[in-house]
């Protein structure tokens, strides 16, 4: 199964979960892994599985993975399952009660990156695999939560239990 993992990542976080990632989906000869700025359009052909994550900047997707999904042509993903993730911070790491609260309201509308990334993929052509994921980092630079590793790995199984 021809699998490739697109990520953008700023402070590093969403590349690690990336890699857990690719360690449960197959041989490194069938999975590559891919930085959203180093894909070219030939990187998207005679795919089976094709998994897209950014860190959540401003409530939504880096602008390289943003620019990268509006680069891929109508029905370009036909035939191809596709997943999406993010990397997050949690609301338990917002210090200050007037902050949750303001970053409650603020997320409902907005959310986070995952989901537009998966309705994109849709959009032109895939086939969602499994709904999209967050892994939490502890503030806006990280480090990933303890155990977010694992569930990334985990994640990863459900994905070819899907399939």
């Amino acid at each position: 199964m021809k699998t490739l993992i697109i990520y953008d990542s700023v402070y590093g976080n969403t590349e690690k979960i990336a890699r857990a990632i690719s360690k449960d989906l197959g041989s490194h000869k069938d999975v590559s892994i891919l930085r959203a700025g180093d894909v070219k359009p030939e990187d998207l052909t005679g795919l089976n599985l094709l998994i897209v994550g950014s860190p959540t900047q401003g409530f939504r997707p880096t602008a390289a993975i943003n620019n990268l999904l509006k680069s891929i042509p109508m029905n370009g993903l036909k035939g191809v399952k596709v997943a999406a993730f993010d990397t997050r911070i949690s609301i338990d790491d917002v210090k200050s009660p007037i902050g949750r609260s303001l970053f409650r309201i603020v997320s409902k509308p907005f959310g986070y990156a995952a989901k537009p990334i998966a309705d994109k993929l849709v959009e032109k052509g895939g086939e969602l695999a499994i709904l999209p994921e967050g892994f939490f980092v502890k503030g806006k630079e990280g480090p990933l939560k303890k155990d977010e590793l694992k569930r990334a790995s985990d994640w990863a199984k459900r994905i070819l239990a899907a399939r």
